[in-house]
């Protein structure tokens, strides 16, 4: 499966009710930055990263997948995707300005197409082609009805509308004030009761200070996991705070490699790992994270970033992962979405890693590269 042609692509697609902020963000459209490859036999291939779809940074990582990528792919068997990854991110050029950020973002794509490639040779969804499926079903929790911009009653009504269509599991943001969060989290803890499980995302907004106040007072309300609490590549603040708060930390949304999470293992500073395929170099090296995490016996919930496209053929094939992040805005973009029924996502059927494009969101949301 020789590969013939790698063309990048932008989609911006709007966001639940159009715009959303959480305690570092504010979004009006979800970037999907990718890579169409395609091979000499006939099959292509989607892989894509996440974006706050702020089109010159987008431009920059499909300046990036053209220019730099492409040149290294061009001819090279598509299977080969172990060698294929470590040509990429260990290339002499591209390793001395890179090894996060752009380029790495870039490699996301490749590699997910690339992998997108194999399962459709293979005839398989890609949950199959990574050994199978190891459990019944993946649970979903709803972050969608939980941004820290939604005021307290629509909160409200958000989380038990959730839960009357049958999701187990809640997520809302914190990160402005502890007062108000503390508010907010009480109330919904309230109106979803003791049987839903509820999780906590401050998007590394404050200091540790202010993160062991506020879990002080969180503790009492069952908090399922405190999602970055501090800064992101601050591994001795998170271990402090794992050491004094009962609620368990999560993190890794922001985290490029195998090697940050190490260190976040080593100081034991993380109870849930949260790999993104969008933010690492692709499924590759998430599934290097996975089995870390599961040689540690720690959970995974992968972080969303492609709106669990992918994620939830990962959630099925590998014992670590336990919930999955539901956000439903690109779903429909795709052939095969990632759609949730009474709390859990439905099994994957199509060959491929759910990131074919429809043609009508090709048409409707596409924008361009350069």
């Amino acid at each position: 499966m020789k590969i013939k042609s790698v063309t990048p692509f932008i989609l911006h697609v709007p966001v639940t009710g159009g715009q959303i902020a959480d305690s570092t963000h504010t979004v009006s459209n979800w970037g999907v930055v990718g890579a169409q490859i395609q091979t000499e036999s006939g099959i292509t291939g989607y892989g894509f990263t996440g974006t706050h779809a702020h089109l010159p940074s987008d431009q920059l990582i499909t300046r990036c997948i053209e220019t730099c990528h492409a040149p290294l792919l061009i001819g090279e068997d598509a299977s080969d995707i172990n060698r294929l990854w470590h040509k990429l991110a260990r290339n002499p050029a591209l390793q001395w300005v890179g090894r996060a950020g752009i380029t790495t973002l870039a490699h996301a794509a490749i590699d997910v197409a690339l992998w997108d490639i194999k399962a459709k040779a293979a005839a398989q969804p890609l949950w199959k082609l990574l050994g199978g499926q190891v459990r019944d079903k993946v649970r979903a929790y709803n972050t969608d009805i939980g941004w820290l911009s939604i005021p307290d009653a629509q909160l409200v009504a958000g989380a038990q509308r959730a839960v009357a269509d049958g999701f187990t599991g809640i997520k809302i943001k914190v990160g402005s004030t502890v007062e108000r969060d503390l508010r907010r989290l009480a109330l919904v803890r309230q109106a979803i009761g003791p049987d839903v499980t509820l999780a906590i995302d401050g998007n590394g907004k404050w200091n540790l200070a202010t993160c062991q106040r506020f879990c002080r007072a969180a503790e009492a309300l069952d908090v399922y996991w405190f999602e970055e609490p501090l800064w992101y590549d601050d591994v001795k603040g998170h271990a402090q705070l794992a050491r004094v708060t009962s609620i368990p930390v999560a993190l890794g949304e922001q985290l490029y490699t195998t090697d940050a999470f190490a260190e976040f293992f080593a100081q034991q500073a993380i109870a849930w790992v949260q790999p993104d395929v969008t933010r690492m170099a692709g499924i590759t090296e998430v599934l290097r994270v996975c089995d870390t995490a599961h040689s540690f016996r720690l959970p995974v919930a992968p972080h969303a970033g492609d709106m669990s496209q992918v994620h939830v053929h990962l959630a099925y094939a590998h014992p670590a992962c336990e919930v999955l992040e539901y956000i439903p805005w690109i779903k429909d973009c795709f052939t095969e979405p990632a759609d949730v029924v009474d709390g859990h996502f439905k099994l994957p059927q199509l060959p491929g890693a759910g990131t074919t494009p429809t043609a009508s969101a090709w048409e409707k949301y596409r924008q361009v590269t350069a």
